[in-house]
């Protein structure tokens, strides 16, 4: 029988390349790929000049790049180099390296920017891709020009996952975003959702065929997120930070974005979206696509009116 979410992965590529993007896989090191999806143009050997700034899309934890991003693609590339990454042990991008945290991807992730020829970047992080996004912007100050961070937190102390888990009913990480059966699907999208879909089981079986592989390696990436309260400290961002957040998010609600805000200082804005919770891109994209495009508009006119100064 036709696995439903596989057989949609074509018309999604086929939007992807509407859209001016292709896929490509950069070698990391040794042993370590990256799959990215990235504007046809970089990959010509005689590139003409482009001045459009780069924004790099960067997923969460229950789907691969362009599945988390199919809405926000679009949308951008008519002013933006749009970059489209898989993070490790997600859509084909794989290692050997036993290092699982937030930290090395951060590392691999901008190697593989770098060997793409981008200098300058926005980065756009969803969840589990905001944390590695905090990891990019604090160790690579260079590159990372400016950030917006979707239902995320700067580092999952014991304190953060400990609530979230005992809120939302779960044990563990594990069980909450590797579930493995249609009940624990289920489970998942009631908590990430503010509006209660309704898909058929059928539907349900097939997302966990094709999304929730790697499990093993996944659940080590999980592990490694987790920090001691007394370990974490509060980077000095000299980025813009815009922290775009569904109102109704269970898993990391607004009262943990208003305490981060003001955890970053007066380089961060905060911007509600009512009537969506944790999947607020994918429950109201048009929306989600206003605000980031009204920040990003915003962020590159200042840099023009310096650049002018």
């Amino acid at each position: 029988m036709v696995n439903l979410v596989e057989a949609q992965k074509p018309l999604l590529r086929g939007l992807m390349k509407l859209a001016g993007l292709k896929p490509h896989t950069v070698e990391i090191e040794k042993n370590t790929v990256m799959n990215f999806w990235v504007p046809s143009e970089t990959l010509k050997e005689n590139k003409k000049p482009n001045n459009k700034p780069i924004v790099v899309l960067i997923h969460g934890f229950a789907a691969e790049g362009i599945v988390t991003w199919q809405f926000q693609v679009g949308a951008l590339t008519k002013k933006y180099r749009v970059y489209v990454p898989d993070l490790l042990f997600f859509g084909g991008s794989t290692t050997d390296s036993a290092d699982r945290s937030p930290s090395f991807q951060a590392d691999c992730l901008v190697t593989g920017l770098r060997k793409l020829g981008v200098e300058k970047c926005t980065i756009i992080g969803f969840s589990y891709g905001g944390m590695v996004a905090f990891k990019m912007a604090e160790r690579y100050p260079d590159l990372i020009q400016a950030m917006v961070i979707s239902g995320s937190v700067l580092a999952m102390t014991n304190s953060i996952g400990d609530d979230c888990l005992n809120r939302l009913g779960f044990s563990s990480s594990s069980e909450l975003l590797l579930p493995n059966s249609v009940k624990g699907l289920k489970a998942l999208l009631s908590v990430a959702v503010h509006r209660k879909l309704w898909f058929p089981d059928r539907l349900h079986r097939d997302f966990l065929e094709v999304m929730f592989t790697n499990r093993k390696e996944r659940a080590e990436l999980l592990e490694g997120l987790v920090i001691s309260n007394k370990d974490i400290t509060i980077p000095n961002f000299a980025q813009r930070i815009h922290l775009l957040w569904g109102e109704e998010d269970q898993i990391f609600n607004l009262d943990l974005a208003l305490n981060m805000k003001w955890q970053l200082g007066d380089n961060t804005t905060l911007q509600g979206i009512q009537k969506a919770g944790h999947l607020v891109h994918l429950e109201r994209p048009c929306v989600f696509n206003k605000c980031l495009k009204e920040f990003l508009a915003s962020l590159y006119t200042v840099t023009e009116d310096r650049k002018q100064q």
